[in-house]
């Protein structure tokens, strides 16, 4: 569920903080992936027709396969670093939120079979969908597919999204991507939805920056995770009548959670029996994690025979198909290998050019730019102390040494 219309409330009272991004500008990022989120998206969408999924020929589901591989496959393409994070055992808390999960489930159930009985198309495609759970053999097989293709996989203690956010706070991965915006609750000081949209979707990445919504919102981290908790958050109910828009006012107000259940309005709010808003905030801050020096992230070669028994002969994919993708996914290596050129420039975004005073190059080009040139660089020397490096004259006042070739956009 995440929290619950947080992505409204962020774009109406922290804009800045939020920004369209183009999928290829993540060339030799590290990105944490929630798994679980994606597989579920697969399950949903892949090769599903009303109630039929894509099987092999013992009749075992592989929508999740097919997705992972493919999706997988398109990152690594675009010089993206994936690493998938897989659910471990919920909180205690969270058997409340889990436990209506599976009563809606039950009910689309029932909902479905009154559709089919009656040959409702519309109606037996939308319950069937909501019937759907990620079981532990979907995420045993994603994790046997991945490390097979060479990509890490991390097995969090408990939640996906706790992990996620702790691997971007030590630096291990830049951004976090899921669709719960509870990574920003955790911590994650940079959060990306629709990452792993599909490309015919069209839509935008929107990268999150944790930094810049706290200074809009003019609030501090403890501040902003009890406004996620009033909100409504997987860990307790909500106050009835209190959306986020009133959530961030009585925030702002009193300035923390206990300050608010003494001043509220009780006959207006009625605050839930013994809620346990306290523990919540607690989950939120300490969440039970992997220690980041005991996870290691290894990007490796893929392995074409283990990916050829597992996919062709056990789950009947086309050996052609197959065969192609390594061979995708070993150039696609070689081209992440490449790195980012953060020992010269740093990161700027694509979305906005960044202008420099009394020249008029840029070093992003206001246009889309989805292909690289490389430039050999043959202009007068530079001296930096005992090293010279060949240089590109910007105007008058700047000079940048470069190495030999470099990569960067067009100068305009």
């Amino acid at each position: 569920m995440g929290i619950k219309g947080l992505t409204k409330l962020l774009a109406d009272n922290a804009p800045r903080g939020m920004k369209e991004q183009k999928f290829e500008s993540y060339f030799g990022r590290k990105i944490a992936i929630d798994a679980s989120m994606s597989i579920y998206q697969f399950l949903i969408v892949v090769g599903r027709s009303g109630t039929e999924m894509l099987t092999n020929e013992a009749g075992e589901t592989t929508s999740h396969l097919v997705g992972m591989f493919s999706r997988t496959i398109r990152l690594l393409e675009a010089g993206i670093k994936p690493v998938y994070v897989f659910d471990g055992k919920p909180p205690d808390l969270k058997k409340q939120e889990l436990a209506k999960r599976y009563s809606r489930r039950e009910d689309a159930t029932d909902d479905l079979a009154k559709a089919t009985e009656i040959g409702n198309k519309e109606d037996i495609e939308k319950f069937s969908k909501r019937t759907v759970k990620v079981t532990p053999q979907h995420n045993d097989d994603c994790k046997k597919l991945l490390r097979l293709m060479g990509v890490p996989v991390v097995e969090a203690p408990s939640e996906a999204e706790a992990q996620c956010a702790a691997l971007c706070k030590a630096e291990k991965v830049y951004a976090v991507a899921s669709e719960d915006m509870d990574s920003l609750t955790f911590g994650a000081p940079r959060f990306l939805r629709h990452l792993m949209d599909p490309s015919s979707k069209k839509i935008p990445v929107m990268e999150f920056d944790i930094s810049q919504i706290l200074e809009e919102l003019e609030l501090s981290m403890d501040q902003f995770i009890d406004l996620c908790i009033l909100c409504g958050c997987d860990y307790c109910d909500s106050i009835r009548g209190i959306g986020p828009q009133t959530a961030l006012k009585l925030v702002r107000q009193h300035g923390s959670m206990e300050s608010i259940l003494e001043n509220i309005n009780k006959e207006r709010y009625q605050i839930p029996d013994d809620w346990p808003y306290e523990e919540a905030r607690r989950l939120f801050k300490e969440p039970l994690v992997t220690d980041d020096e005991q996870t290691e992230l290894k990007w490796a070669a893929p392995d074409e025979e283990g990916l050829v028994n597992f996919l062709v002969k056990e789950n009947g994919f086309n050996i052609d198909r197959v065969t192609k993708a390594v061979e995708k996914i070993k150039t696609a290596k070689t081209k992440s290998s490449q790195g980012r050129l953060e020992s010269f420039f740093k990161p700027v975004s694509t979305s906005a050019p960044v202008k420099r005073k009394g020249t008029k190059c840029v070093l992003v080009s206001p246009n889309p730019v989805t292909k690289f040139k490389t430039l050999s660089v043959q202009s007068r020397p530079m001296v930096l102390g005992n090293q010279i490096f060949p240089s590109l004259d910007l105007g008058s006042n700047y000079s940048v040494p470069l190495s030999r070739h470099v990569c960067f956009g067009t100068c305009c």
